[in-house]
């Protein structure tokens, strides 16, 4: 019985951890241009959505994101998530020399990598 009430206690930890939402407060803020695809990415402080060139949310990833890791050096801060409603995983860096953030997308369907840096809007 005891083991029983671990492992349900267990699964229900981990369901809690896996429901929350991913601390979004040490990305850097702000809105990047991927000029290649006339798409902004904005960054605030709980949420990171993509804008078309007149400012219209294309896509939002509230609640869409997981395995999301945040990774701050000296040089640069470098975070990464996956959305499988988008299939595809993101990692972005930021360096402390520049304002550009670099964006690498890794698609389920094609090996092909996507990369692009990308300049802040202002």
């Amino acid at each position: 019985m005891k083991k029983a009430l671990f492992i349900l206690a267990a699964l229900l930890a981990a369901s809690l951890a896996f429901a929350q939402s991913p601390d979004l407060s040490k990305l850097p803020k702000g809105k990047w241009v991927d000029s290649n695809w006339a798409a902004t990415w904005e960054i605030g402080a709980d949420s990171i959505r993509i804008l078309d060139a007149q400012g219209a949310v294309v896509f939002d990833f509230k609640d869409k994101i997981k395995d999301f890791a945040v990774d701050a050096k000296v040089t640069a801060v470098t975070f990464s998530f996956r959305c499988d409603e988008a299939e595809r995983s993101y990692v972005f860096t930021k360096g402390t020399a520049d304002l550009d953030l670099t964006m690498e997308i890794k698609r389920d369907w094609t090996a092909e990598p996507y990369s692009v840096k990308m300049k802040l809007q202002k």
